[in-house]
């Protein structure tokens, strides 16, 4: 099958921007050896990661999604006042109500009165926001969606979990999309939950679930990952549902020019690597230099493909992750 037949199969959508942001601070590997009392060169050798950034404790999510915007807004120079709705993709809510989109909004210095709401599958949230903003977008009711996912994981750390500790770093991206020309779009799109692993990576608290009048304690804020049984299921099933989502777009692999994967673990990269022979040219990898983002690790990966010049028109890019559910979630397009 040609690109050109399958262009006129494609749910229209055009990535006219994106954007990336952040915090200040950033956390060498050596400096977790010194302050987990470990060897040199232990927290490098364990997660992977030579850098990553964490905020302070009193830093804002939604100013940290902002930065994301106006970074996005800039480089392009785009009106602010051309967005007409805001979606927020992110893992962790600004707090149980309002929603987060109404927090990044009342800083964002929008257009008064812009819409705007959230959409959250965990780790693949920005995918699941995709796949909506090109239907909404196609039905003529918006004409310029931005998406922003913004996380702050070291929020939630359990310093005492050393297998979930040493990953994540905090930070957020964004995209802003159109309906486009017709010639770029989604060419596959395809979401799993297997809530049997919804136990596997989960922060109980912050809903109904876990508070003072159900009860909670202390650890239900934290992050809590039984990593290897989550990798084990994962891995399972990844190899499957990534053939489906090629099959739906009629491609295979060897077709895909760049694949932008959620920034897990080390292993999960190195997985894609070699059991689903994903190439290190199509690959984006910036896991060693951000950690795990939680959601903004995919939109973020997406950004530095973008500005690495690693997206062309007419040749097909894949996004691509497991998250919290457990969910797989997956995308073709035509950038």
């Amino acid at each position: 099958m040609t690109l050109n037949s399958l262009s006129q199969s494609l749910l229209p959508l055009k990535i006219i921007a994106t954007g990336a942001a952040l915090p200040p601070q950033c956390v060498e590997s050596s400096a977790l050896d010194r302050r987990l009392n470990k060897s040199a060169g232990y927290v490098e050798k364990r997660s992977g990661i030579i850098h990553r950034f964490h905020a302070d404790n009193d830093a804002s999510q939604a100013e940290l999604a902002v930065a994301a915007l106006d970074d996005a807004l800039a480089r392009h120079a785009i009106p602010r006042d051309s967005i007409d709705l805001l979606i927020s993709a992110s893992a962790i809510a600004v707090q149980a109500l309002p929603f987060s989109a109404a927090h990044i909004l009342k800083l964002a210095r929008l257009r008064p009165g812009i819409a705007g709401f959230d959409i959250n599958t965990s780790c693949v949230s920005f995918i699941t926001a995709l796949q909506v903003a090109a239907g909404l977008l196609n039905t003529g009711v918006y004409r310029r969606i931005a998406i922003v996912s913004a996380d702050i994981a070291s929020r939630g750390i359990d310093w005492e979990d050393e297998e979930s500790s040493l990953i994540f770093g905090d930070g957020a991206a964004c995209a802003i999309v159109e309906r486009g020309d017709g010639r770029s779009g989604i060419l596959s799109y395809l979401m799993e939950t297997h809530p049997e692993g919804s136990d596997l990576c989960e922060i109980r608290a912050g809903g109904t679930r876990c508070n003072p009048r159900a009860g909670m304690n202390d650890s239900d804020f934290l992050f809590h990952m039984k990593g290897k049984q989550l990798f084990r299921q994962a891995s399972a099933l990844i190899e499957s549902f990534l053939g489906r989502l090629l099959s739906a777009a009629g491609l295979n692999l060897a077709q895909i020019a760049t694949v932008v994967p959620h920034q897990a673990s080390h292993l999960s990269l190195e997985h894609m690597r070699k059991r689903l022979h994903v190439s290190p040219q199509a690959l984006v990898d910036i896991y060693r230099y951000r950690g795990n983002q939680v959601a903004a690790s995919i939109p973020s990966t997406l950004h530095q493909a973008a500005i690495t010049g690693r997206l062309h028109a007419g040749r097909p890019v894949m996004l691509i992750g497991t998250a919290a559910g457990l969910t797989l979630g997956g995308m073709v397009l035509l950038p």
